[in-house]
């Protein structure tokens, strides 16, 4: 199962510049890593550099869900890479992010790889769909 990957899309209307920066900058991923209905972010913290780690916990009701990792790659304003560490994550999972130019705005491309079951895939496929979308609303 661990060999499960995923890919969601969507077109941001907001310039590659401004898409890419909202991934690096804590206060916005505060604002849009909202992975569903009654999910807030509690804390976000980035060190934006190859090897460099950040840190996102998300709050859903009373619990907190944290989730890190390490910069793997850093295009500025085209491609992010990093690794996923997350309770509902396999090891060794991976994000990569590819912002490409389009309609004067950006479509942002999301590929995760690693999972530990099919339902885990699926509730990511959910939640990054919904954190694409809560960018949009951010960015608007």
């Amino acid at each position: 199962m661990t060999e499960l990957s995923l890919t969601v899309s969507r077109l941001i209307a907001a310039p590659p510049e401004r898409v890419f920066a909202a991934w690096l900058d804590p206060k916005m991923l505060l604002k849009f890593m909202t992975s569903g209905e009654g999910v807030s972010v509690a804390h976000a913290e980035t060190d934006p550099r190859i090897g460099g780690r950040y840190a996102i916990t998300m709050k859903v009701e009373d619990r907190e869900i944290p989730h890190g990792g390490t910069y793997l790659e850093i295009t500025p304003h085209s491609r992010l890479g990093f690794t996923w560490e997350s309770p509902h994550a396999a090891e060794g999972s991976t994000i990569s992010i590819d912002f490409t130019p389009q309609d004067g705005g950006t479509f942002v491309t999301l590929t995760q790889l690693r999972f530990k079951s099919e339902d885990s895939r699926d509730g990511h496929a959910r939640g990054w769909t919904s954190i694409l979308n809560a960018l949009q609303t951010t960015l608007a």
